[in-house]
């Protein structure tokens, strides 16, 4: 009479490798949400700020000024820096204000419009390798004749 012994240890290898099989499966589908679920965060904030900003600008481009018056004029009020015609403002990791380690970038700029007495400009926030997590604009009507 032969022993089922060495059927029985075959059968238990059999079903850890399939319950190890699962178990990598399952890891890689936990790191892959985990790392939308950054994403996803890291957009919504990227859509909050730079909606905030939009506001700002519209709000200091009521009184009718040129894009760059009033790009320069919001930069004090979103904590960034004005130079070269783009509103500047740097975030490290956890949405704070950094002048060191770049996490995402806010940029503010004139954007062209081919409606006279419109001024325009672009928000966009991107992350630290350059993609754009969120673009929107900002409009307001010029009271002024400026030439851009």
């Amino acid at each position: 009479m032969r022993s089922k012994a060495p059927l029985a240890l075959m059968e238990q290898t059999v079903m850890i490798l399939v319950f190890a099989l699962a178990a990598a499966l399952c890891l890689r589908v936990f790191v892959w949400s985990s790392q939308m679920s950054r994403h996803i965060e890291a957009r919504d904030r990227a859509a909050v700020e730079a909606q905030c900003a939009a506001e700002i600008i519209k709000c200091e481009g009521s009184g009718g000024g040129s894009a760059a018056d009033v790009l320069r004029a919001a930069s004090g009020k979103v904590g960034g820096t004005y130079d070269g015609g783009t509103l500047r403002v740097n975030y490290d990791g956890e949405w704070e204000h950094t002048d060191g380690d770049i996490s995402f970038c806010l940029e503010a700029s004139p954007a062209d419009t081919d409606v006279d007495g419109l001024a325009l400009v672009s928000v966009s926030v991107k992350d630290a390798d350059g993609n754009v997590l969120f673009e929107i604009d900002a409009a307001w009507q010029r009271t002024e004749a400026v030439d851009e």
